[in-house]
């Protein structure tokens, strides 16, 4: 991650307690603050993931894997074949 923000890395550790993702902000700019530190943390660029490895990195921060896991498709953070089977980070 290039350009360390204070502030973001403090917005999205605001959203944390004890480890675990309280809630899935409503906020757009809020979610994709916390989406990019998911993608960047739990994520590596350079490999494929099936969706079982995706939902289990997901399920370490938050029990709605499947609703984490459509933010960051539907984002523009991780790509996913058309058959759902593959799962990969997208780099900018």
């Amino acid at each position: 991650m290039t350009g360390h923000d204070p502030r973001r890395s403090s917005t999205v550790a605001a959203l944390f307690s004890g480890g675990r993702l309280t809630a899935i902000p409503r906020r757009t700019a809020r979610r994709e603050q916390l989406l990019t530190h998911l993608a960047t943390t739990l994520f590596e660029t350079d490999r494929s993931y099936t969706e079982r490895e995706v939902n289990e990195a997901l399920l370490t921060v938050h029990d709605d894997c499947s609703a984490l896991r459509r933010h960051l498709v539907t984002g523009g953070l991780l790509s996913r074949t058309r058959d759902g089977s593959s799962y990969r980070r997208v780099t900018a």
